[in-house]
Order: structure tokens, then sequence, then C-alpha cells
């Protein structure tokens, strides 16, 4: 084999963006725990392979090894067969594993001596990590950021949705989290991504923003289901503008049953879910609830869950963390229409605010 390909050239975390075909050669639970933005999953060991190795290793490590290269030899065969068939001759993949070692290493000197120019990540996902926690100590203090507040069921997500839809710059931190982040607000069927896989996203989300514009978001809690904010982003989010949509009950009771997972076809599952709620709100109300459940008087029940609880909560959390409303900042803006199109109309008037620059949106001097 030639030795001018003896060994695949190493790039920094910091060339990532000249690289945008990337391959992650870790086992398919690594790559599912997070990855980098846009990589495709061909393992050299899948999850099997690299415990029975892991479990070799204690006893020898010559057997481990050559047993573990055996194996990593037919993965990259079946690649080069199935995966890799079609790449062109110029494609100029880069290549990765947990710390830049052996595993990334193998796949790179292989599609290397095929004619391929493959590059190793210096460090591996490890140092990519390294590079995202810091990256989040410091990209959110880069943006002015315009946050959507209001009570449950105002129509933030769908005013930020239109926001994206007009050209604005949005970050969602809910479709990252995938999860509305109330006790009844995750996606029907979607599982939440991992803390490390959430925080690359927002870092991805960050780098592709212009600090020369506003970042609309929507007000959030330090968690969205199990997942935590980064600190440095919340303290933006605390520090930026504000809107608050003012919606009518009748109207977010009516959003709630269109966007929320109620399982209103599930009652007894229903009250299971808002049973956490009972130390809250006391169990007289926990049982009034279930009633409306076996009922199904959906009107009644979410209009009791917002006016005794997620309201209270989040006026609370208003009050301590956003300027909403006050003498301080913020606007007030009546929603009195949550249909797509009046939700798209609101969408633009705010848009045209922003590039107004209007007060609302301008630091007071």
């Amino acid at each position: 084999m030639s030795e001018r390909h003896a060994v695949a050239p190493r790039v920094s975390v910091d060339s990532l963006d000249a690289f945008p075909e990337r391959i992650d050669v870790r086992s398919p639970a690594e790559f599912a725990l997070d990855h980098l933005p846009g990589a495709v999953n061909l393992p050299v060991l899948d999850d099997e392979e690299r415990a029975r190795i892991g479990t070799l290793y204690v006893g020898s490590t010559f057997e481990a090894r050559r047993l573990g290269a055996a194996l990593v030899a037919r993965n990259i065969a079946a690649m080069l067969d199935g995966a890799l068939a079609g790449k062109s001759r110029e494609w100029q993949p880069l290549v990765y594993c947990w710390r830049g070692g052996q595993r990334s290493r193998a796949l790179a000197h292989v599609l290397n001596e095929v004619g391929w120019r493959a590059m190793q990540l210096d460090g591996g996902y490890r140092a990519y990590r390294r590079h995202v926690v810091g990256q989040l100590e410091t990209l959110p203090s880069r943006f002015r950021f315009v946050v959507l507040c209001g009570l449950t069921g105002s129509g933030k997500s769908r005013l930020l949705a239109a926001l994206a839809a007009a050209g604005a710059q949005t970050l969602d931190l809910e479709g990252m989290a995938r999860h509305r982040g109330s006790l009844l607000g995750e996606f029907p069927g979607v599982a939440q991504p991992s803390q490390k896989a959430f925080e690359t996203a927002i870092a991805a989300s960050l780098r592709a923003l212009d600090p020369a514009r506003v970042v609309f978001v929507e007000s959030e809690s330090k968690r969205i289901g199990k997942l935590q904010l980064p600190e440095t982003l919340l303290g933006g989010m605390h520090r930026g503008r504000s809107l608050m949509l003012v919606t009518a009950l009748p109207q977010r009771v009516a959003l709630i049953k269109e966007e929320y997972c109620l399982r209103v076809d599930d009652p007894v599952t229903l009250m299971q879910r808002l049973e956490p709620l009972a130390p809250l709100v006391g169990k007289a109300v926990l049982k009034h609830w279930e009633v409306f459940a076996a009922e199904k008087n959906w009107d009644a029940l979410v209009g009791e869950l917002l006016s005794l609880h997620y309201d209270p909560l989040y006026t609370r959390s208003l009050q301590r963390h956003f300027s909403a409303g006050s003498d301080s900042g913020g606007e007030a803006i009546d929603v009195t229409d949550i249909s797509a199109a009046a939700i798209a109309t609101l969408a633009a008037d705010v848009l045209a605010m922003s590039d107004a620059r209007a007060p609302l949106l301008v630091d007071s001097p």
C-alpha cells in the first residue's frame, strides 16, 4: 500500500465547516446519545461487538485486538460494498470516533488507500463535545433576544413558527427538545433527545444565526421536559426584550385541545398523568377533574387546568424573569384570533416592527 496515505490527515474542530460530509464510526448507542450535526453512523463495531471486545480486553489484550481487527475489517468491507459504493472519486469525508483513536483511524486509512481524501477529526467526538460546551458559554451573549411571553395556550409556538416562515431569525427550543415544556407537553410518540444532543442542537442553531439581527424565542423555564437549558442562554433570554401575548381563555382552551397530547381518548391515562399535581392543587380538585375526564368535558377540564395551575405558575415565573407588560420594557399584544392566517398576519406586523427598529426591539438609552 502507498506510504503517501499511511496516516490520514487530521483536522481540528475549528475547521469543521469545511467538511459537511461526516462519518461517525462509533457504535449505534454512542451515536444515538449525541453526534456531530449532519453525521451519518457507519459503525466499525456495533454495540454487541464493542461490548464483546471490551470484555475480552480484561483477559487478553492480544486476543481482543486480533478479534477487533477482524470485526472492523469485515464491517469496513461491508461499507465499501454498501453505503459507500456510490461515492465519487472527489469525495472528502471527515471521520471520527470517541477520541480520534483506532476506530476512526482504521476507516480513514482504508478510505485514503481507495483514493478518497478522508480526514480524521483530531480528538474525536470528545473534542467536539468540549467545543460545544465552550460555545454555549459565549455564543448567547452575542445575540439580542426578543422573547415571546404569554400564558399557556396563548399561541407563542404558533407565532414563533409564523415568524420563521416570514423570514425572522428564531430559536425553536421546544422543537429541539421535542417537548412543549409542561406536564402534558410531550410530542406524541417522540422521545426527547439526550441532554448532550439538545446542547449540540442549540449550539448549531446559534452558530447559524446572524448577531446583527434580533432572534425570536419563546419564554421557557429552566427545564423543557427532562432537559435543562444552558444557564448562559437563559440569562441572555432574561435580559432580552419581551412580547406578552394576551389571549382569551376560550381561545387558549381551543388551542390546547388542538396542539397538546391530552389523550382525550383515554381519560384514565390522562388522570394518571395529572396525579403529580395533587400536592399543588389538592386531591379534591383532582377528583373534580376526574369527573370532567370521565364525562369527556374537555373544555371544563382544560379551563381549570389553566386557571388553577398553569396560569399562576407561569405568572410567577414571568414576574421573576421577564419584563413583559411591566414598566421596564416589553409590550402586550392582544391575540383575538389564533387561526393560521391571523397568526401569520401578526407575525408580519411583529417582523415589520423589528425591521423598522421600533422601540419594542431597541434597548432603552
